[in-house]
Protein backbone atom coordinates (compact mmCIF):
# COMPACT_ATOMS: atom_id res chain seq x y z
CA UNK A 1 0.00 0.00 0.00
CA UNK A 2 1.37 3.10 -1.04
CA UNK A 3 2.84 5.86 1.73
CA UNK A 4 -0.89 8.59 -0.24
CA UNK A 5 -3.23 6.02 1.26
CA UNK A 6 -1.17 5.92 4.82
CA UNK A 7 -0.93 9.21 5.15
CA UNK A 8 -4.40 9.97 4.36
CA UNK A 9 -5.58 8.09 7.38
CA UNK A 10 -3.43 10.36 10.17
CA UNK A 11 -4.70 10.15 13.74
CA UNK A 12 -4.26 12.72 16.33
CA UNK A 13 -1.49 10.50 18.62
CA UNK A 14 -2.07 12.24 21.67
CA UNK A 15 -6.12 10.59 21.09
CA UNK A 16 -4.96 7.41 20.08
CA UNK A 17 -2.33 7.28 23.00
CA UNK A 18 -5.22 8.01 25.40
CA UNK A 19 -7.76 5.12 24.14
CA UNK A 20 -5.25 3.25 23.46
CA UNK A 21 -4.03 3.24 26.89
CA UNK A 22 -7.11 3.02 29.08
CA UNK A 23 -8.18 -0.04 26.53
CA UNK A 24 -5.09 -1.44 27.27
CA UNK A 25 -5.65 -1.49 31.06
CA UNK A 26 -9.71 -1.92 30.86
CA UNK A 27 -8.85 -5.56 28.61
CA UNK A 28 -7.04 -6.91 31.49
CA UNK A 29 -10.42 -6.37 33.74
CA UNK A 30 -13.70 -6.73 31.12
CA UNK A 31 -14.10 -10.02 30.23
CA UNK A 32 -16.25 -12.09 27.20
CA UNK A 33 -19.35 -13.26 29.62
CA UNK A 34 -20.73 -15.52 27.01
CA UNK A 35 -17.30 -17.25 26.06
CA UNK A 36 -17.30 -17.04 22.70
CA UNK A 37 -13.94 -16.49 20.56
CA UNK A 38 -13.68 -12.96 19.08
CA UNK A 39 -12.76 -12.12 16.06
CA UNK A 40 -12.10 -8.84 13.97
CA UNK A 41 -12.42 -8.58 10.49
CA UNK A 42 -11.44 -5.79 7.92
CA UNK A 43 -10.79 -4.88 4.63
CA UNK A 44 -10.83 -2.21 1.97
CA UNK A 45 -9.48 0.44 4.56
CA UNK A 46 -13.01 -0.16 5.94
CA UNK A 47 -14.39 1.56 2.97
CA UNK A 48 -16.39 -0.51 1.36
CA UNK A 49 -17.70 -3.89 2.62
CA UNK A 50 -16.87 -6.36 -0.19
CA UNK A 51 -13.62 -8.79 -1.44
CA UNK A 52 -12.35 -11.42 0.78
CA UNK A 53 -12.62 -10.03 4.14
CA UNK A 54 -16.54 -9.11 3.97
CA UNK A 55 -17.05 -12.43 2.78
CA UNK A 56 -15.08 -14.07 5.41
CA UNK A 57 -17.10 -11.82 8.21
CA UNK A 58 -20.34 -12.84 6.67
CA UNK A 59 -19.11 -17.03 6.64
CA UNK A 60 -18.79 -16.19 10.64
CA UNK A 61 -21.95 -14.79 11.25
CA UNK A 62 -23.83 -17.38 9.30
CA UNK A 63 -22.36 -20.54 10.07
CA UNK A 64 -20.03 -20.23 13.69
CA UNK A 65 -22.28 -17.70 15.97
CA UNK A 66 -22.70 -20.22 18.89
CA UNK A 67 -18.90 -20.18 18.65
CA UNK A 68 -17.35 -16.79 17.23
CA UNK A 69 -18.49 -13.10 17.82
CA UNK A 70 -17.38 -11.63 14.41
CA UNK A 71 -17.13 -7.78 14.54
CA UNK A 72 -16.59 -6.24 10.95
CA UNK A 73 -14.03 -2.63 11.11
CA UNK A 74 -16.00 0.08 9.07
CA UNK A 75 -14.92 3.97 8.16
CA UNK A 76 -16.28 6.48 10.48
CA UNK A 77 -16.81 9.11 7.41
CA UNK A 78 -18.75 6.46 5.80
CA UNK A 79 -22.53 5.54 6.19
CA UNK A 80 -22.82 1.42 4.19
CA UNK A 81 -22.15 -0.11 7.37
CA UNK A 82 -25.69 1.57 9.13
CA UNK A 83 -27.32 1.33 5.33
CA UNK A 84 -26.83 -2.23 4.69
CA UNK A 85 -26.99 -3.11 8.59
CA UNK A 86 -23.90 -4.87 8.70
CA UNK A 87 -23.66 -7.08 12.12
CA UNK A 88 -21.27 -5.97 14.74
CA UNK A 89 -19.77 -3.03 13.08
CA UNK A 90 -17.20 -0.66 14.41
CA UNK A 91 -16.01 2.21 13.74
CA UNK A 92 -12.08 2.34 13.26
CA UNK A 93 -10.54 4.34 15.47
CA UNK A 94 -13.31 4.55 18.33
CA UNK A 95 -12.56 3.34 21.99
CA UNK A 96 -14.56 0.05 21.55
CA UNK A 97 -12.29 -0.55 18.17
CA UNK A 98 -9.04 -0.33 20.49
CA UNK A 99 -10.58 -2.36 23.92
CA UNK A 100 -11.84 -5.43 21.00
CA UNK A 101 -8.57 -5.19 19.29
CA UNK A 102 -7.03 -6.33 22.98
CA UNK A 103 -9.81 -8.31 23.94
CA UNK A 104 -9.62 -10.44 20.15
CA UNK A 105 -8.88 -14.17 19.90
CA UNK A 106 -8.37 -13.50 16.14
CA UNK A 107 -7.76 -11.01 13.36
CA UNK A 108 -8.57 -11.27 9.24
CA UNK A 109 -7.31 -8.45 6.89
CA UNK A 110 -7.56 -8.30 3.39
CA UNK A 111 -4.95 -5.09 2.83
CA UNK A 112 -3.19 -3.68 5.53
CA UNK A 113 -3.89 -4.41 9.59
CA UNK A 114 -2.60 -1.07 10.18
CA UNK A 115 -5.96 0.58 8.83
CA UNK A 116 -8.01 -2.27 8.10
CA UNK A 117 -8.59 -3.02 11.90
CA UNK A 118 -7.05 -0.96 13.94
CA UNK A 119 -5.09 2.59 13.25
CA UNK A 120 -1.63 3.47 14.17
CA UNK A 121 -1.30 -0.37 15.03
CA UNK A 122 2.36 0.09 14.16
CA UNK A 123 2.98 1.86 17.75
CA UNK A 124 1.13 -0.19 19.89
CA UNK A 125 1.69 -3.50 18.22
CA UNK A 126 3.84 -4.89 21.13
CA UNK A 127 1.01 -4.44 23.57
CA UNK A 128 -0.97 -7.62 22.16
CA UNK A 129 0.55 -11.01 22.06
CA UNK A 130 -2.51 -12.47 22.89
CA UNK A 131 -4.32 -12.67 19.26
CA UNK A 132 -3.58 -14.92 16.45
CA UNK A 133 -3.78 -12.76 13.56
CA UNK A 134 -4.55 -13.18 10.14
CA UNK A 135 -3.69 -11.67 6.48
CA UNK A 136 -6.66 -12.98 4.08
CA UNK A 137 -5.28 -11.63 1.13
CA UNK A 138 -7.37 -9.36 -1.58
CA UNK A 139 -6.24 -10.96 -4.62
CA UNK A 140 -4.10 -12.88 -5.69
CA UNK A 141 0.01 -11.93 -6.03
CA UNK A 142 1.79 -11.63 -9.13
CA UNK A 143 0.66 -8.35 -10.58
CA UNK A 144 2.19 -6.23 -8.07
CA UNK A 145 5.45 -6.57 -6.45
CA UNK A 146 5.30 -5.94 -2.72
CA UNK A 147 6.54 -2.65 -1.52
CA UNK A 148 7.52 -2.66 2.07
CA UNK A 149 7.55 0.05 4.22
CA UNK A 150 9.44 0.94 7.41
CA UNK A 151 6.07 0.53 9.63
CA UNK A 152 5.22 -2.09 7.79
CA UNK A 153 7.96 -4.17 8.94
CA UNK A 154 6.52 -4.78 12.86
CA UNK A 155 3.08 -5.80 11.02
CA UNK A 156 4.69 -8.21 8.85
CA UNK A 157 6.46 -9.82 11.99
CA UNK A 158 3.68 -10.20 13.95
CA UNK A 159 1.19 -11.10 11.89
CA UNK A 160 0.89 -15.06 12.34
CA UNK A 161 -0.63 -16.11 9.17
CA UNK A 162 -0.74 -15.38 5.23
CA UNK A 163 -3.28 -17.21 3.62
CA UNK A 164 -2.69 -18.03 -0.08
CA UNK A 165 -4.51 -18.70 -3.03
CA UNK A 166 -2.64 -21.55 -4.60
CA UNK A 167 0.85 -23.87 -4.07
CA UNK A 168 2.02 -20.67 -6.76
CA UNK A 169 1.50 -18.46 -4.40
CA UNK A 170 2.83 -19.71 -1.37
CA UNK A 171 6.30 -19.99 -3.26
CA UNK A 172 6.15 -16.58 -4.51
CA UNK A 173 5.31 -15.03 -0.65
CA UNK A 174 8.25 -17.94 0.21
CA UNK A 175 10.68 -17.26 -1.72
CA UNK A 176 9.89 -13.74 -2.71
CA UNK A 177 8.33 -12.05 -0.14
CA UNK A 178 10.61 -14.26 2.03
CA UNK A 179 7.83 -15.19 4.69
CA UNK A 180 8.66 -17.63 7.21
CA UNK A 181 7.36 -20.99 5.58
CA UNK A 182 5.31 -22.01 9.20
CA UNK A 183 3.40 -18.68 8.45
CA UNK A 184 2.32 -19.80 5.14
CA UNK A 185 -1.27 -21.04 4.46
CA UNK A 186 -3.23 -22.35 1.80
CA UNK A 187 -7.26 -22.63 2.30
CA UNK A 188 -8.16 -20.74 -1.17
CA UNK A 189 -9.24 -17.18 -1.29
CA UNK A 190 -12.77 -16.30 0.29
CA UNK A 191 -14.29 -14.52 -2.18
CA UNK A 192 -13.96 -17.24 -4.73
CA UNK A 193 -16.58 -19.27 -2.02
CA UNK A 194 -19.66 -16.48 -3.78
CA UNK A 195 -19.34 -18.59 -6.98
CA UNK A 196 -19.18 -21.79 -8.75
CA UNK A 197 -16.92 -22.66 -11.55
CA UNK A 198 -16.75 -22.41 -14.87
CA UNK A 199 -19.71 -19.72 -15.53
CA UNK A 200 -19.01 -18.71 -18.71
CA UNK A 201 -21.63 -15.82 -20.48
CA UNK A 202 -24.35 -17.26 -22.90
CA UNK A 203 -23.37 -13.97 -24.67
CA UNK A 204 -21.48 -10.95 -24.19
CA UNK A 205 -23.08 -8.20 -24.01
CA UNK A 206 -22.12 -6.52 -20.34
CA UNK A 207 -18.20 -5.22 -20.42
CA UNK A 208 -16.45 -4.26 -17.29
CA UNK A 209 -13.39 -1.75 -17.63
CA UNK A 210 -11.35 -1.37 -14.97
CA UNK A 211 -7.54 -0.23 -14.36
CA UNK A 212 -6.06 -0.35 -11.65
CA UNK A 213 -4.17 1.51 -9.45
CA UNK A 214 -0.66 3.60 -9.92
CA UNK A 215 0.94 4.85 -6.22
CA UNK A 216 3.52 7.61 -8.63
CA UNK A 217 -0.13 9.56 -9.83
CA UNK A 218 -1.71 10.44 -6.33
CA UNK A 219 0.58 13.16 -6.42
CA UNK A 220 0.01 14.69 -9.44
CA UNK A 221 -2.18 17.86 -10.28
CA UNK A 222 -5.53 17.59 -12.56
CA UNK A 223 -3.42 18.74 -15.68
CA UNK A 224 -0.53 16.13 -14.93
CA UNK A 225 -2.84 14.12 -14.56
CA UNK A 226 -5.06 14.27 -17.28
CA UNK A 227 -1.94 14.03 -19.57
CA UNK A 228 -0.82 10.88 -17.96
CA UNK A 229 -0.73 8.07 -20.25
CA UNK A 230 -3.61 5.87 -17.52
CA UNK A 231 -5.65 9.28 -18.64
CA UNK A 232 -4.93 9.84 -21.90
CA UNK A 233 -5.56 5.83 -22.93
CA UNK A 234 -8.51 5.23 -20.41
CA UNK A 235 -10.34 8.50 -22.61
CA UNK A 236 -8.96 6.92 -25.70
CA UNK A 237 -10.94 3.85 -24.97
CA UNK A 238 -13.73 5.40 -25.15
CA UNK A 239 -13.24 7.87 -27.92
CA UNK A 240 -12.50 5.50 -30.05
CA UNK A 241 -14.47 5.50 -33.35
CA UNK A 242 -14.24 1.53 -33.99
CA UNK A 243 -14.83 0.48 -30.46
CA UNK A 244 -18.16 3.00 -30.59
CA UNK A 245 -19.35 1.38 -33.65
CA UNK A 246 -18.75 -2.01 -32.31
CA UNK A 247 -20.76 -1.08 -28.76
CA UNK A 248 -23.40 0.62 -31.13
CA UNK A 249 -23.85 -2.22 -34.08
CA UNK A 250 -24.08 -5.24 -31.16
CA UNK A 251 -26.01 -3.15 -28.39
CA UNK A 252 -23.01 -3.85 -26.27
CA UNK A 253 -22.60 -1.97 -22.42
CA UNK A 254 -19.32 -0.96 -21.74
CA UNK A 255 -19.05 -0.42 -17.90
CA UNK A 256 -15.87 1.85 -16.45
CA UNK A 257 -15.13 1.20 -12.66
CA UNK A 258 -12.28 2.59 -11.29
CA UNK A 259 -10.19 0.62 -8.68
CA UNK A 260 -11.43 2.04 -5.48
CA UNK A 261 -7.52 3.72 -4.63
CA UNK A 262 -8.06 5.73 -7.77
CA UNK A 263 -11.09 7.33 -6.58
CA UNK A 264 -9.69 10.85 -5.75
CA UNK A 265 -9.84 11.16 -9.74
CA UNK A 266 -13.26 10.18 -10.13
CA UNK A 267 -14.48 13.59 -11.08
CA UNK A 268 -12.35 13.53 -14.10
CA UNK A 269 -14.31 10.38 -15.21
CA UNK A 270 -17.57 10.73 -15.21
CA UNK A 271 -18.72 13.47 -17.79
CA UNK A 272 -17.18 9.88 -20.27
CA UNK A 273 -20.61 8.53 -20.02
CA UNK A 274 -22.52 8.12 -22.82
CA UNK A 275 -25.37 6.72 -22.84
CA UNK A 276 -26.09 6.62 -26.48
CA UNK A 277 -23.00 5.07 -27.38
CA UNK A 278 -23.68 2.48 -24.52
CA UNK A 279 -20.73 4.14 -21.91
CA UNK A 280 -21.52 3.94 -18.14
CA UNK A 281 -19.03 5.33 -15.69
CA UNK A 282 -20.34 3.25 -12.28
CA UNK A 283 -20.46 4.85 -8.79
CA UNK A 284 -18.37 3.23 -6.53
CA UNK A 285 -20.36 4.17 -4.02
CA UNK A 286 -23.30 2.61 -5.67
CA UNK A 287 -22.27 -0.42 -7.40
CA UNK A 288 -19.91 -2.85 -5.59
CA UNK A 289 -17.31 -5.12 -7.53
CA UNK A 290 -18.64 -8.06 -6.23
CA UNK A 291 -21.76 -6.41 -8.34
CA UNK A 292 -19.96 -5.51 -11.25
CA UNK A 293 -18.29 -9.20 -11.34
CA UNK A 294 -21.34 -10.85 -11.36
CA UNK A 295 -23.48 -9.00 -14.01
CA UNK A 296 -20.73 -8.54 -16.31
CA UNK A 297 -19.35 -10.90 -19.11
CA UNK A 298 -15.98 -10.03 -20.13
CA UNK A 299 -13.21 -8.13 -18.52
CA UNK A 300 -10.86 -4.94 -19.91
CA UNK A 301 -8.35 -3.98 -17.93
CA UNK A 302 -4.81 -3.65 -17.46
CA UNK A 303 -4.01 -6.02 -14.72
CA UNK A 304 -6.75 -5.38 -11.80
CA UNK A 305 -6.83 -8.92 -9.34
CA UNK A 306 -10.70 -8.48 -10.80
CA UNK A 307 -8.96 -10.49 -13.91
CA UNK A 308 -8.69 -13.86 -11.66
CA UNK A 309 -12.05 -13.72 -10.79
CA UNK A 310 -12.92 -13.61 -14.74
CA UNK A 311 -10.38 -16.25 -14.66
CA UNK A 312 -12.27 -18.55 -12.35
CA UNK A 313 -15.76 -18.06 -13.45
CA UNK A 314 -14.04 -18.58 -17.18
CA UNK A 315 -15.15 -15.43 -18.58
CA UNK A 316 -12.85 -13.46 -21.71
CA UNK A 317 -10.29 -10.70 -20.68
CA UNK A 318 -8.69 -8.29 -22.61
CA UNK A 319 -5.63 -7.16 -21.11
CA UNK A 320 -3.91 -3.60 -21.65
CA UNK A 321 -0.81 -2.85 -20.25
CA UNK A 322 -0.74 0.90 -22.14
CA UNK A 323 2.53 1.72 -19.71
CA UNK A 324 4.38 -1.24 -19.55
CA UNK A 325 7.74 -0.02 -19.54
CA UNK A 326 7.26 2.64 -17.11
CA UNK A 327 5.00 0.32 -14.50
CA UNK A 328 7.60 -2.03 -14.31
CA UNK A 329 10.37 0.48 -13.96
CA UNK A 330 8.48 1.85 -10.74
CA UNK A 331 6.73 -1.23 -9.32
CA UNK A 332 7.32 -4.53 -11.24
CA UNK A 333 5.60 -7.78 -11.33
CA UNK A 334 6.05 -11.51 -10.35
CA UNK A 335 4.55 -12.22 -13.85
CA UNK A 336 5.57 -12.03 -17.11
CA UNK A 337 3.84 -9.41 -18.57
CA UNK A 338 4.20 -10.63 -22.49
CA UNK A 339 3.66 -14.75 -21.12
CA UNK A 340 1.56 -15.09 -18.08
CA UNK A 341 -1.81 -13.21 -19.08
CA UNK A 342 -4.91 -15.02 -18.99
CA UNK A 343 -6.38 -13.06 -21.37
CA UNK A 344 -6.06 -11.61 -25.00
CA UNK A 345 -2.58 -9.23 -25.00
CA UNK A 346 -2.91 -5.61 -26.55
CA UNK A 347 -0.11 -3.38 -27.14
CA UNK A 348 -3.00 -0.39 -28.24
CA UNK A 349 -6.03 0.95 -28.37
CA UNK A 350 -6.37 -0.35 -32.37
CA UNK A 351 -5.07 -3.77 -30.93
CA UNK A 352 -7.91 -3.56 -28.19
CA UNK A 353 -10.67 -3.05 -30.57
CA UNK A 354 -9.23 -5.95 -33.24
CA UNK A 355 -9.50 -8.49 -29.44
CA UNK A 356 -12.78 -6.78 -28.81
CA UNK A 357 -14.09 -7.18 -32.43
CA UNK A 358 -13.26 -11.11 -32.85
CA UNK A 359 -14.60 -11.49 -29.46
CA UNK A 360 -18.11 -10.40 -30.69
CA UNK A 361 -18.30 -11.28 -34.08
CA UNK A 362 -16.96 -15.06 -33.51
CA UNK A 363 -19.58 -14.76 -30.34
CA UNK A 364 -16.50 -16.20 -27.97
CA UNK A 365 -17.68 -16.45 -24.59
CA UNK A 366 -15.21 -18.56 -22.72
CA UNK A 367 -11.75 -17.83 -22.00
CA UNK A 368 -9.25 -19.51 -24.17
CA UNK A 369 -6.90 -19.41 -21.01
CA UNK A 370 -9.22 -21.36 -18.49
CA UNK A 371 -7.04 -24.67 -17.87
CA UNK A 372 -4.43 -21.97 -16.81
CA UNK A 373 -6.09 -21.19 -14.05
CA UNK A 374 -5.48 -24.72 -11.67
CA UNK A 375 -1.89 -23.24 -12.36
CA UNK A 376 -2.98 -19.82 -10.07
CA UNK A 377 -6.21 -21.11 -8.18
CA UNK A 378 -5.95 -24.65 -5.65
CA UNK A 379 -9.47 -24.97 -4.79
CA UNK A 380 -12.67 -24.87 -6.83
CA UNK A 381 -15.25 -26.46 -4.34
CA UNK A 382 -16.49 -23.12 -2.58
CA UNK A 383 -15.01 -24.28 0.82
CA UNK A 384 -12.16 -21.40 0.79
CA UNK A 385 -14.15 -20.02 3.92
CA UNK A 386 -14.66 -23.14 5.75
CA UNK A 387 -10.82 -24.62 5.31
CA UNK A 388 -9.48 -21.21 6.40
CA UNK A 389 -11.71 -21.53 10.09
CA UNK A 390 -10.52 -24.88 10.27
CA UNK A 391 -7.09 -23.78 10.15
CA UNK A 392 -6.85 -20.83 11.94
CA UNK A 393 -9.43 -21.22 14.66
CA UNK A 394 -9.46 -24.77 14.57
CA UNK A 395 -13.10 -24.87 14.39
Amino acid sequence: MSIELKEKRRWDPLKVFFKVSIAYTLSFFVKNKDGKKIALVGGNLGEKYEDNAAIYHNYLLSNHKEQVTAYWMYDPKTTYAKNENIENAVSLGSFKNYLLFFQADYTFHGHSLLYDIVPAADKFLFLNRKTIITHISHGIEGFKKILIQKEDIPLLKRTDYFNCASQYEYNLKLNEWEMPEQKLIITGFPRFDRYPQNQPPKEVKNILMMMTWREWLFDLTKEQFVDSAYFKNTTGLLEHKGIQKLLADHHLHLNIALHPFMKKFESYFTNLTNAENGITFIDSSQETIAYSIDHNDMLLTDITSVSWDFLYLNKPIIFFMFDQEEYLDKRGSYLNMDTDLSGYKANSIDHVYEYLKKIIEEKITWNEWYPKATAYIDYFDQDNCKRLTKRVMKL
